[in-house]
């Protein structure tokens, strides 16, 4: 009786020693596991087997990004303005051992190096620069958490400025300050939007004086060509009116060469004319040299001319 009372007893103690060896670790997570007070081994996730009593998981882990808020931070700036100023953390652990070993509570540490950190960053910075610059400030934050969780064995992903809290009369100030930069780039706008109008109307004026004087320029030019086209269209008219008096000159002339018309004959139709000219109330008569070469002296023009005076008698 007392030998089945044992083995049962092997038997539960067993099953209790192996229950409590298994260790179930989810996706994400690792857990430190420790072995007589010191540290042992870092189990993943998945089963894992620890040997009861002995061993003793001391933490776990989230390996995931975790945001952590930090309560609003009373600060003063570089102008002395006190201000109010809420974060946020994001950050994950990157060395589970360190960051069982290395800080108490990293969490906490965060905590008291953002409030440390922001005292700083924001003391060296007037409220104006602080209001326009956030993401300088976010990455000088940054920059000291790294620095100082180096040997937590956590990393800081991103720091956000949640919130700032101004005083209200410094809010008046600036919404005053703000009404009346509105105010003076309405009237900057205005003012460039009137002086646009008119540098428009005056250019617009410079091309109307422009065309009009280019259609004066083209329209001169139009006459001058039509005037001179004219011209010479009126030269071209008489050179074709001699041309055609020239034509039926010669016309004439073969027809009266053809009439059988000598030099003897032409000669006497000069006589003929010269008669008629005699007739006339002129007292000199000039007398072409081929002429009185034809009559050989002037003795003979003489004689023509009584001749013709006595034919008229």
């Amino acid at each position: 009786m007392v030998g089945v009372i044992v083995f049962l007893f092997l038997i539960i103690l067993i099953v209790v020693v192996i229950i409590k060896g298994i260790r179930i670790v989810p996706q994400q997570t690792v857990a430190i596991v420790e072995r007589v007070g010191k540290f042992y081994k870092t189990l993943h996730a998945g089963i894992n087997i620890i040997i009861p009593i002995i061993d003793n998981v001391r933490s776990r882990h989230d390996l995931r990004i975790q945001q952590e808020k930090v309560p609003s931070q009373s600060v003063i700036t570089k102008d002395n303005v006190a201000i109010g100023v809420e974060l946020a953390t994001f950050f994950s652990v990157v060395d589970p051992k360190l960051a069982t070993y290395g800080i108490a509570n990293y969490v906490q540490g965060i905590h008291n190096i953002v409030a440390s950190a922001l005292r700083s960053t924001i003391g060296k910075m007037e409220l104006d620069e602080i209001l326009s610059n956030r993401d300088r400030i976010q990455a000088e934050l940054r920059q000291a958490l790294d620095n100082a969780s180096e040997n937590w064995g956590v990393r800081i992903d991103r720091v956000e400025i949640l919130q700032l809290e101004i005083p209200i009369d410094i809010q008046t100030s600036m919404e005053k300050q703000m009404r009346a930069e509105r105010e003076k780039r309405a009237n900057i706008l205005q003012a460039e939007g009137e002086k646009q109008a008119t540098v428009l109307r005056a250019e617009a004026q410079q091309s109307a004086v422009i065309l009009a004087a280019e259609a004066e320029k083209r329209r001169q030019i139009l006459d001058a060509e039509a005037k001179q086209k004219s011209q010479e269209l009126e030269a071209l008219g008489r050179a074709e009116a001699i041309k055609l008096v020239a034509n039926a000159e010669r016309s004439r002339i073969e027809a009266l060469n053809e009439a059988g018309l000598n030099s003897e004959i032409l000669t006497y139709k000069s006589f003929e004319a010269l008669s008629e000219m005699a007739n006339g109330a002129a007292s000199t008569i000039f007398i072409p040299t081929d002429v009185v070469s034809t009559l050989g002296s002037v003795g003979a023009i003489a004689k023509v001319f009584k001749l013709d005076k006595n034919s008229d008698q």
